[in-house]
């Protein structure tokens, strides 16, 4: 639910001087995550505007499609009734909700959410769902509690950030409001099979519940997975398995939009790497419901070298619903608040369902490479404009180069062995005129990936 202009900067104070002040997480070791995580695809879902009908069964009836394209993980944001009282909108933001227990009935049942899961799981995709710890709607049948929330000294019910004015803000000193929201969760798992939770501005509730509630689940289902909406070094040695890498996307935003030098995004990756537990996993987000859409800021080739980026680096990629389309239909506040249904056949597209199922394909063949947390960044002759790095393990070994500027560069790599590099071929894109590592020539906004097996 992060606001991105208004947090962001709070949020990545989790990262650097601020994080360093609550402790140095480098020489710790991170949850290690469900096996199925670490070379997993997410898929975000938000059922409203997904399908023409906005609901569960709309989503349902496309998991033949998410199947074919690759992706192994479907998030699902929030399922539960929407507050009315204060709601933002016609719709009101999922992420303020009135019952915890129960299913929006313009989304449908829970037997029609049970049905979702269940027809994921036949198809070997795991469904995670989205948690909001932090705060419900106005209105909420909680309300019945008013020591579940947070108050100011006369009393009054306070929301957990002023501007969140549709929110009332949860008590975590309060033990019988941990405990209900322990058993919220449990309700979840045991009754329709989820495979992990999505955690809402996990910072902003207190870690110590996030390690007791992880250890219950625990004890339901062992290979739960746990996604933080932050970036915060301490939450993934304490109890979570992925977190958001925000400070790659600001600096996507800002070399894309704000013409700082492609260099930025090696040295913030090397940073990150720096401050953060050993094995730490992120998830490679360049388009959520927190921002517009990346078409919208990037255009579409930008967008796509973006995409290149977070889905041959090491992590956990994201695909937001409508991605594989090139929708530019608004997200965000205040867009989250009503009902945008997604352009499925936008004009003046490349074929980026071709391009994506190539790329998480490129991913599952690989998954020794393109799965571990191994990244060398290779020096080039134009690194205000074009990265390159490379990923392997024992056997195979990959470049990747990619144009972060919309003009035309040409170039060489610094590397010492160069010889028996071919291009991969990406379904979708043009081949261009290879030429042979080390040297590149690349269009505005073009990437390539080269592979080799292991010389021996």
């Amino acid at each position: 639910m992060v606001k991105i202009g208004l947090l962001l900067g709070a949020l990545l104070g989790s990262v650097g001087p601020a994080a360093q002040a609550r402790g140095d997480f480098s020489n710790e070791t991170a949850q290690p995550g469900p096996a199925w995580l670490r070379d997993g695809v997410i898929y975000e879902i938000f059922p409203r505007d997904f399908s023409p009908s906005g609901n569960l069964n709309g989503v349902t009836a496309e998991l033949d499609q998410l199947h074919q394209l690759g992706v192994t993980i479907l998030w699902i944001m929030p399922i539960q009734p929407i507050g009315e009282k204060f709601r933002k909108g016609e719709f009101g933001s999922p992420y303020s909700i009135r019952d915890y227990y129960a299913v929006n009935p313009d989304y449908g049942t829970l037997e029609d959410f049970k049905q979702l899961v269940a027809e994921a799981h036949k198809r070997g995709m795991k469904v995670i769902m989205d948690l909001v710890a932090d705060h419900t709607a106005w209105d909420s049948v909680m309300m019945k509690h008013p020591e579940f929330y947070k108050q100011d000294a006369h009393g009054k019910i306070l929301p957990p950030i002023p501007d969140w004015t549709d929110v009332a803000g949860l008590n975590y000193a309060n033990p019988q409001l941990r405990a209900y929201m322990t058993a919220m969760m449990a309700y979840w798992v045991q009754e329709c099979d989820i495979d992990g939770y999505r955690c809402d501005v996990a910072s902003m509730v207190p870690a110590d519940f996030w390690v007791k509630t992880r250890a219950a689940i625990a004890k339901i289902k062992p290979d739960f997975m746990w996604l933080a909406e932050a970036s915060d070094p301490g939450l993934l040695v304490k109890a979570f398995d992925l977190d958001y890498d925000w400070p790659l996307m600001a600096g996507l935003n800002k070399v894309l939009m704000a013409g700082a030098p492609a260099s930025d995004l090696e040295a913030t990756w090397k940073e990150n790497r720096r401050e953060f537990p050993k094995g730490a996993l992120h998830m490679r987000v360049s388009d959520d419901h927190d921002e517009p859409r990346a078409v919208a800021r990037f255009g579409i080739n930008g967008a796509l070298a973006a995409s290149a980026l977070m889905f041959t680096l090491n992590g956990v990629p994201l695909l937001y619903n409508g991605m594989e389309a090139g929708d530019a239909t608004e997200s965000g506040d205040p867009a989250l608040f009503d009902k945008q249904t997604i352009v499925w056949h936008p004009k003046g597209r490349p074929p980026l369902r071709d391009i994506y199922r190539s790329l998480i394909s490129l991913r599952k063949e690989y998954a020794g490479c393109f799965s571990n947390d191994q990244v060398a960044w290779l020096h080039n002759s134009d690194e205000a404009d074009v990265v390159s790095f490379m990923r392997e393990d024992e056997s195979d070994q990959f470049v990747v180069v990619i144009n972060f500027s919309d003009r035309p560069v040409s170039g060489q790599l610094k590397m010492k062995a160069d010889n028996g590099f071919q291009q991969v071929r990406i379904s979708g894109m043009p081949d261009g005129d290879t030429g042979s590592l080390p040297t590149f020539q690349l269009n505005g906004f073009e990437w390539r990936i080269y592979h080799r097996a292991v010389p021996t």
